[in-house]
């Protein structure tokens, strides 16, 4: 196999950790100092003049405070290294405008995380068809739960490696997240057919071949349930609670248990996409969707107080379907899985594709007489069927018509190649 024929490949692969209570506290402590050291180093940041904020300074102040801070001991030297490097590339994005600057990380509001910048220090071993171990610096051997091959072992050599991993906590507990890097053979040319889809609410995804992919609801009805109490005695608390008084354990821990239900339905709803979006890329060579513009559709619509909007408490519900519906990850997922199988993704203009007929390709008042069935009013067609079929049709058809949409590096490119004057003859 030729160099040639390989791709740098680099992803992230995330895993349950199976952590006791001693352990667990060993970990909220490593990221209660990382936290620490990343407030630190905002207020040195903010102290010191502009021409002495160098990275060697801010090295040498962390160092320092290492020694002074008995607490902060507790964090791997590797990882306060990279919780300084995060900070300075944090203020690189802000001077690029692609962020906002860096601000002091709350107790509660920041996402707990530990960064084990080398991949070496893992010495990771499968040890269970389901479960792994992994050394995390101060902390230990811990398992975790194998759901993919890792390249570790004799599988691993300077081309297949993992380079460092990520210890985060959620409303589930801590995961570690693997920065796995591989080389892969390209893939060639999906031979498949070309599909377009369309996105929906009562049925998530619809193909232009009459395929259709549904799932039931993220959460039983136990758990819904559940929830709902947990919603309504958070409520009670929140009421009782007096301003400016400190939110109690009992509340908190109410707040913990309403976003592990919320946590469990987004991973139900994540494992569903990956499952769906990989089927769809096997099989079809071009995936077509629409260029939708998600943040529109779930503006509110409540407007002003002098002009105060209509069916709000509708609006409202229809925007949380679409934002559980997570529609902008699903075409995120589709557009790297078939890259990997080697097919290709495009998108195409969203106005219209579900009024249209797709048979004559005429508008026609009427013709979406409910949600689910279309009837072309046209006197001369007169077609009829399923309604998210229809609007897939028409999707699949803009782009066979060449209407495909450009991507913003595409358009950058050929506003440039048209700037470009060309050279006369001679």
């Amino acid at each position: 196999m030729s160099q040639g024929t390989l791709s740098k490949r680099q992803f992230g692969h995330r895993a349950r950790l199976a952590l006791d209570p001693a352990l667990s506290r060993k970990t909220d402590d490593q990221a209660h100092a990382a936290r620490t050291m990343w407030n630190l180093l905002h207020a040195w940041w903010r102290m010191m003049p502009k021409d002495e904020r160098t990275l060697a300074n801010a090295d040498a102040a962390i160092r320092q405070a290492r020694k002074d801070i008995d607490f902060l001991a507790v964090l791997p030297a590797q990882a306060a290294q990279a919780v300084l490097k995060t900070y300075f590339q944090a203020w690189k994005n802000c001077w690029d405008g692609r962020a906002d600057a860096p601000n002091f990380k709350g107790r509660f509001r920041s996402v707990m995380s530990v960064d084990i910048p080398q991949g070496r220090d893992l010495n990771i071993t499968r040890v269970h068809r389901r479960w792994g171990v992994v050394n995390i610096p101060k902390v230990g051997r811990v398992r975790f739960r194998w759901t993919k091959d890792l390249p570790v072992g004799k599988r691993a050599n300077s081309d297949n490696r993992i380079t460092g991993a990520r210890l985060v906590r959620d409303a589930l507990g801590w995961h570690i997240a693997f920065r796995v890097q591989t080389f892969e053979r390209k893939p060639e040319p999906h031979t498949g057919p070309e599909i377009g889809i369309d996105v929906g609410i009562t049925v998530p995804l619809a193909l232009s071949d009459g395929t259709t992919y549904g799932h039931d609801e993220w959460l039983t009805a136990k758990e819904k349930a559940r929830l709902l109490r947990l919603e309504q005695r958070a409520a009670q608390r929140e009421i009782a609670r007096k301003r400016g008084e400190r939110t109690s354990g009992r509340l908190r821990t109410t707040y913990d248990q309403i976003a592990g239900l919320r946590a469990k339905a987004k991973r139900r709803a994540i494992d569903w996409q990956h499952q769906t979006t990989i089927d769809i890329a096997k099989k079809y060579g071009t995936v077509v969707v629409e260029a939708l513009h998600i943040t529109n559709m779930v503006k509110s619509a409540r407007g002003t107080a002098r002009e105060p909007g209509k069916n709000v408490a509708q609006k409202s519900g229809l925007n949380r379907s679409i934002s559980g519906e997570a529609w902008g990850r699903t075409v995120t997922m589709l557009t790297y899985k078939t890259a990997r199988q080697g097919g290709t993704l495009v998108k195409v203009p969203a106005p219209h594709t579900s009024r249209r007929c797709s048979a004559c390709g005429f508008i026609t008042p009427g013709s979406r007489e409910n949600q689910a069935t279309f009837v072309c009013k046209n006197p001369d067609c007169g077609w009829s069927g399923n309604a998210d079929h229809n609007a897939s049709r028409n999707v699949l058809h803009l782009y066979q018509m060449g209407l495909a949409l450009i991507p913003a590096a595409g358009r950058a490119v050929a506003r440039r190649a048209r700037r470009v004057k060309p050279a006369t003859a001679r």
